[in-house]
């Protein structure tokens, strides 16, 4: 996403300091984010495209967004979306048409990666492929195990780990809540 998300700002014409106002991130996080240093959260590459005013494929698109009737990414053409060593996520679809879902599979830390909350626009679906994982939603926390699926307003503040010994994976569907 690193070249992308700097391609796109020049071609849009907004300057790092103004994305960085419009987006509420500071402009060192977005700096390392196009240099590839960090991977932002799926909350944060929403609000990326909100700034830009942009569709959020459009910021881990590599090639000219396709307007075909269907989208199909095999295993081993998924676009790993991972800083270093560190677990990420993958995005699972293209650019289809006027699509609000955004399908992605991710692989959670161990750890809470940071001490904030995400919140965005829209839904969650979370689906768990493989292992455990704890849903923590400051009040709450909900311990999901293998083929447990959880579906919330993603305006609820949550963050997402690995727990157990087996590295988790989840399908996550986010519905952007914008047209």
């Amino acid at each position: 996403m690193s070249i992308r998300l700097k391609l796109l700002r020049k071609k849009l014409g907004v300057t790092l300091e103004a994305l960085a106002e419009k987006s509420g991130m500071t402009k060192s996080y977005l700096s390392k984010v196009e240099r590839g240093l960090n991977t932002p959260s799926i909350a944060a590459a929403l609000k990326l495209a909100k700034a830009l005013n942009v569709k959020v494929e459009e910021l881990f698109a590599e090639d000219a967004v396709s307007l075909d009737s269907y989208s199909l990414v095999r295993s081993d053409q998924r676009q790993s979306l991972a800083a270093g060593d560190q677990p990420g996520y993958a995005v699972l679809a293209h650019q289809v048409s006027e699509r609000s879902l955004l399908p992605f599979i991710i692989y959670p830390a161990r750890e809470f990666s940071d001490k904030t909350f995400k919140e965005h626009l829209g839904e969650e679906f979370l689906f768990v492929h493989e292992g455990q994982v704890e849903v923590d939603f400051m009040n709450e926390r909900v311990l999901l195990n293998r083929g447990d699926a959880l579906h919330f307003n993603a305006q609820k503040p949550h963050r997402i780990r690995s727990v157990g010994e087996v590295q988790a994976q989840l399908l996550v569907v986010v519905h952007s809540g914008e047209q």
